[in-house]
């Protein structure tokens, strides 16, 4: 990747709920973006700084990051020499299955801190990616379990229920269906708005505060959420770039690497049998 970045991000064939991302970044910087599942991380050298909701946090060497899905955040390097970290990227099904075996836990299950200095999981994160890597189906699927329940007993509690409240908020959840409906073709600013009864900066702000992104800034990563899920189905590279709205296969390639942290062409090559 150039200046001392490398990165791959994959998926072990024998636990499909389970993406995950070894990397090291100096100038690469993750735009704000959201994950449909969880992210489950430890920084192994350097310093991430981490853009959320509440504010910039920064990670150190042992520190655990913990991020629930929709939540809208961006990463880049805390010092000159980057960051190094492995990462899991478990979907929303494992987290939830582990959580219903743990009783003091109810409701939609999730994490109540971003950073944590919690040794214990930033070595089973380490031994989940070693197994991994291994080919050692059962220690991987063992370990990541361990690592969940762990986290969830110490560091987890019940994520409150999504609810769309007044106005603007119904505006913005409308909007958002028809981007998600017109996705290769989607109306401009001012025509979205008209066809929801309102103005582009009461959509700008009512987007905004819902989904923690403009309407644009959102579509891009939708986009390349989408072209993700068609290339772990064997759709070359072109042709998801097409069909999920970017002009053509490098339109795709700057934003899924910006987004994903690796080009299009790697995240696919490691998702073909």
């Amino acid at each position: 990747m150039g200046n001392g970045e490398w990165a791959r991000h994959w998926q072990y064939p024998d636990l499909p709920g389970l993406d995950l991302l070894r990397a090291r970044y100096v100038r690469h910087a993750f735009p704000r973006h959201a994950h449909d599942g969880y992210v489950v991380a430890t920084v192994t050298g350097g310093i991430e700084e981490v853009g959320l909701p509440g504010g910039v946090v920064r990670a150190g060497a042992g520190d655990v990051i913990l991020i629930n899905p929709e939540v809208p955040h961006t990463a880049r390097a805390g010092v000159a020499e980057g960051w190094t970290y492995d990462t899991l990227y478990p979907a929303r099904d494992v987290i939830v299955e582990v959580a219903a075996e743990l009783s003091t836990l109810r409701g939609t299950p999730g994490f109540t801190v971003d950073v944590v200095a919690d040794p214990e999981a930033s070595r089973l994160i380490k031994e989940v990616h070693r197994a991994a890597e291994e080919g050692n189906a059962l220690a991987t699927d063992s370990l990541l379990r361990v690592a969940v329940a762990g986290l969830l007993r110490r560091h987890g509690g019940t994520l409150p229920a999504r609810t769309v409240r007044g106005a603007g908020a119904a505006v913005a959840a409308r909007a958002r269906a028809v981007l998600e409906e017109r996705m290769a073709e989607p109306p401009s600013l001012e025509q979205l708005a008209a066809s929801l009864g309102t103005s582009p900066f009461a959509l700008l702000r009512a987007f905004r505060d819902a989904y923690g992104m403009p309407p644009h800034t959102w579509l891009t990563d939708a986009r390349v959420r989408r072209a993700r899920r068609l290339l772990d189905a064997g759709t070359p590279v072109a042709e998801a770039a097409v069909t999920v709205g970017f002009t053509d296969q490098p339109h795709l390639n700057r934003h899924f690497t910006r987004i994903v942290g690796v080009p299009p062409g790697a995240y696919r090559r490691e998702r073909t049998p």
